[in-house]
């Protein structure tokens, strides 16, 4: 259990006791908020519930805390509970509890952090899905980082996480890909063929097309345009999704699904198909209607502000059909309990509709999630990086990749909240000094393992030190800053912040750094033996404490680093 949690349960039962002893009457009681003080002084945590209490109690809130705050049993955890003006009720942490904690840490291991709150449900982070024309570009990372590090913390705070990406392989789009492509194969066997007016024009289109002549020569020519259109369109949506794949497992972004859109209207019986069984449930619902010759989904009758089609009058499904059918398929056909998409902020508009049709199909709307990932702009000082040349009109995750890496790829995009819009600066990526945040926490880590490392080397063996020498400020700090990571799992999985995490991260780097600069850890003085293992104890737990954080946000933990 969470400390905030025990001190919360601890807190009720206080007032239930004042309750029954007659000092205080109240009919309910509101949710009991435990929350870290923004001053140190004030002590480890606070609740202001004798604030939010004092109306219906009738009663002073300091009067009130003081009445709550002497009712509120010894614990392990807590060293005091002290009421405080205006009504706020104080709690300081056991000082030889927080040394103890440096064992359970070290025990945890791999496992620091963890929670069952998510108590094994079905949850699917979709998250990316673009449309699989175009290498995925700076706009498409920051949602990939995003849904990456979410379903880390999901999986973490104990639940059953699938990662999928919705591979949009039909409909208009598509189909200028495909002739895009194909307009490029016949130019480079040395055709006249015009690009189509809304066609793409990077140079990556260039390139799977020579792929395809290195791969099959000039055989799709002797094929009639259309057959030979759908021929090289398959190969090249596969030589697409291999890309994007590829391009995503650089950040060390991975799924467990890629989901093809085509799946939703196959079926060897196609009226039982995932479309047909959606838009049979909608009408079953009467949340359809003809509309000159077109198929409506009337909308406005669940809060949208305008109804939609699903089907054209030429009988061609929509781009809003097929995220029906799909969602269909999410929650009535594979069963989660509950789905997050994370979407682009060209999708924002499509948010109410979407929660409408869920609804419509009789699942409860609050089941869906969706995160809008606001535009990125790349900085090179102060300069705008606008365009790529080999896509035509943006920059690619590879080329971000190539010039900053991973780590600092994820630590940049999550370090803010995706429904901001942000700057990333490329030269502060790249520079290596406490400025980049980025070397300042993987540099904390370093000097952590290096300290461990020279430990091994001198065969000092720290599994009998007594924690209980761990007094120092500095000390008590760093494990006061370890502990507040299982607070965080719960905190990001309850609300889908992962943006806490990079800012967390600093928050420990920080402790550290303070702590290695002001107790020395592994001492000459044979007199200090006492104290260097006390202390190694110390480094191996937020080693602990390191690794998780890093891992959770999907970054490497080196053991050695380059200073300036």
């Amino acid at each position: 259990m969470l400390v905030r949690d025990t001190i919360a349960n601890a807190v009720a039962a206080a007032l239930e006791k004042a309750n029954q002893d007659g000092v205080i009457s109240v009919d309910s009681v509101p949710d009991i908020e435990v929350e870290r003080p923004n001053n140190a002084e004030h002590g480890d945590f606070a609740t202001n519930l004798p604030l939010r209490l004092a109306r219906a109690a009738r009663a002073n809130p300091l009067q009130l805390a003081q009445l709550i705050a002497e009712r509120i049993e010894s614990s392990p955890e807590i060293e005091s509970v002290s009421p405080a003006p205006p009504g706020f009720i104080n709690f300081k942490l056991s000082e030889s509890w927080l040394q103890q904690q440096v064992e359970a840490v070290r025990a945890a291991g791999d496992s620091f952090g963890a929670s069952d709150i998510g108590a094994g449900r079905k949850v699917m982070v979709e998250f990316v899905s673009v449309n699989p024309t175009g290498p995925v570009h700076v706009g498409h990372t920051r949602g990939a980082v995003l849904g990456s590090a979410l379903a880390n913390t999901l999986a973490a705070a104990g639940y059953e996480v699938t990662r999928e990406y919705y591979i949009n392989d039909a409909g208009s789009q598509m189909e200028a890909f495909y002739r895009s492509v194909w307009t490029r194969y016949r130019q480079a066997l040395g055709h006249d063929a015009e690009m189509p007016d809304n066609g793409y024009q990077g140079d990556y289109i260039a390139d799977i097309a020579s792929e395809i002549i290195e791969t099959d020569g000039d055989g799709h020519l002797a094929k009639r345009d259309a057959a030979a259109v759908r021929e090289i369109g398959d190969v090249a949506r596969e030589k697409m999704v291999a890309l994007i794949r590829d391009d995503l497992d650089a950040i060390g972004v991975g799924f467990d699904n890629w989901f093809s859109e085509r799946r939703l209207f196959q079926n060897p019986d196609p009226s039982q198909s995932d479309y047909e069984r959606a838009i049979a449930r909608l009408r079953e619902g009467g949340h359809l209607a003809e509309r000159s010759g077109a198929l409506w989904f009337i909308s406005t009758a669940l809060g949208d502000e305008r109804d939609n089609v699903v089907v054209r009058s030429s009988g061609e499904p929509t781009y809003f059909a097929s995220d029906i059918a799909y969602h269909y398929n999410k929650f009535a056909e594979r069963g989660f309990d509950r789905v997050i998409d994370i979407w682009g902020a060209d999708h924002q508009g499509h948010v109410p509709r979407m929660k409408a049709a869920v609804q419509a199909l009789g699942i409860e709307p609050e089941n869906l999630t969706v995160l809008i990932s606001q535009m990125v702009t790349l900085k090179r000082g102060d300069e705008t990086v606008r365009a790529s040349k080999r896509t035509g009109d943006f920059v690619t995750l590879r080329e971000l990749v190539d010039e900053v890496g991973t780590d600092a790829c994820r630590y940049f995009f999550l370090a803010r909240a995706p429904s901001t819009q942000m700057e990333f600066d490329l030269e502060l990526a790249t520079r290596e000094s406490s400025e980049n945040p980025v070397y300042y926490v993987q540099y904390a880590h370093a000097r952590n393992a290096s300290i461990l490392n020279l430990a091994a080397e001198r065969s000092i063996d720290y599994g009998a030190g007594d924690v209980s020498l761990l007094t120092h400020p500095n000390e008590l700090e760093l494990i006061r800053t370890m502990l507040r990571l299982p607070e965080l799992v719960v905190q990001v999985a309850e609300n889908l912040e992962p943006h806490h995490l990079p800012h967390y991260a600093m928050e420990l780097a920080t402790a550290f750094h303070h702590f290695y600069e002001n107790c020395r850890v592994i001492s000459a003085n044979p007199d200090d033996n006492d104290m260097t293992l006390a202390r190694l104890k110390l480094v191996a737990a937020a080693q602990v404490a390191f690794r998780r954080t890093l891992t959770l946000m999907g970054m490497s933990a080196p053991d050695r680093m380059d200073r300036d």
